[in-house]
């Protein structure tokens, strides 16, 4: 499950957790945010950033072979 959570301090600093993406996707998925929020200070990326992301395939590669005996 992919979530944002935004932590709002009395001296008006937000701090943004992201969790649930995999990749450099998640800079995609805050960018517009961060955009409207303001300046950005720091970014501190979490083991999902450096993760790679797994593609599962349905296909199926069958050999059959028949021995000579």
């Amino acid at each position: 499950m992919e979530t944002l959570e935004f932590i709002i301090y009395p001296d008006g600093r937000v701090q943004e957790k992201v969790t649930g993406i995999v990749g450099t996707s998640c800079a995609e998925v805050t960018a517009a945010i961060e955009a409207q929020l303001g300046l950005v200070l720091s970014h501190e990326p979490t083991s999902e950033y450096f993760a790679a992301q797994v593609q599962q395939s349905n296909l199926a590669n069958t050999q059959t072979t028949y021995s000579d005996w």
